[in-house]
């Protein structure tokens, strides 16, 4: 896909890999819909691009169909969604259900929602780009952060169904799994064992969403804006029991202690 004269909505554009997305597809000239729960960063950005903003929560359906409503009457209808917003939790199987249930919400049942409401338009139409921000963890996994790995696995999940299901009638689905990049959600899910690491190879907003620009142009269904997670998904997927061990090892290297249950 090429972004210049599309319609494109990126949720938790206020801040981080949304803003830095929200900024590019502009400068490819996409008309671009700014949506984030923070309605002033959603603003700032709106203003700053040019383009339309929206104070929603991607946790209610009702809200996500109310974004897309309200874009389709203004710019069009919609050629690229971006089900970017997502929050971090660490902890593992004594997360209580709550916590469970909000990222679960948030992370996973919100590109739900999204595909609810852009699918008919994008089917009828014969086209159409579903974006899934997951992680490289939902592609490997997440020291210390159990329900932020599950949700970002099954983000990945999701997005692998609706590319074969509806892949031959026009759809076009990515999923981008970035692994360290700097933005607040970094330090709500990085062990301190594990900060040397992310300063060496870590990204930028800006050097992400270059990336996608790049997977969208391409139509890649993983966009990796570090191309070592690929190596490393290899790895897994080549020797199951050989990566799980290498991992057991790498976290007590790191000095990550398990969960008190």
């Amino acid at each position: 896909m090429e972004l210049a004269d599309r319609v494109a909505v990126v949720t938790g554009g206020g801040n981080g890999i949304g803003e830095g997305m929200c900024r590019r597809f502009v400068a490819e000239g996409a008309s671009v819909a700014v949506v984030d729960l923070d309605g002033e960063a959603a603003r700032r950005v709106a203003e700053e691009i040019g383009g339309l903003w929206f104070q929603a929560d991607v946790a209610d359906e009702s809200d996500t169909f109310g974004v897309v409503t309200q874009v389709e009457d203004r710019l069009g209808p919609i050629d690229l969604y971006c089900a970017n917003a997502g929050i971090g939790m660490e902890g593992g199987v004594e997360t209580s259900d709550g916590d469970w249930q909000r990222i679960w919400e948030i992370n996973f049942m919100s590109h739900v929602y999204v595909a609810r409401a852009v699918l008919p338009g994008m089917l009828a139409r014969g086209e159409g780009y579903l974006l899934h921000t997951a992680s490289a963890a939902g592609l490997l996994t997440n020291f210390g952060a159990a329900a932020y790995s599950v949700t970002k696995h099954a983000v990945v999940a999701l997005a692998e169904w609706l590319q074969i299901t509806y892949g031959d009638q026009g759809l076009k689905v990515s999923a981008l799994c970035p692994q360290f990049v700097f933005t607040g959600l970094l330090d709500d899910l990085l062990p301190a064992g594990m900060m040397a690491m992310a300063n060496q190879v870590g990204l930028s907003p800006d050097q992400v969403a270059e990336s996608v620009v790049e997977g969208l142009r391409e139509e890649s269904f993983l966009i990796l804006p570090h191309p070592e997670v690929s190596d490393y998904f290899t790895y897994k997927a080549t020797d199951y029991d050989r990566w799980l061990s290498g991992m057991t090892r790498l976290q007590g290297r790191l000095g990550i202690e398990a969960p008190t249950l």
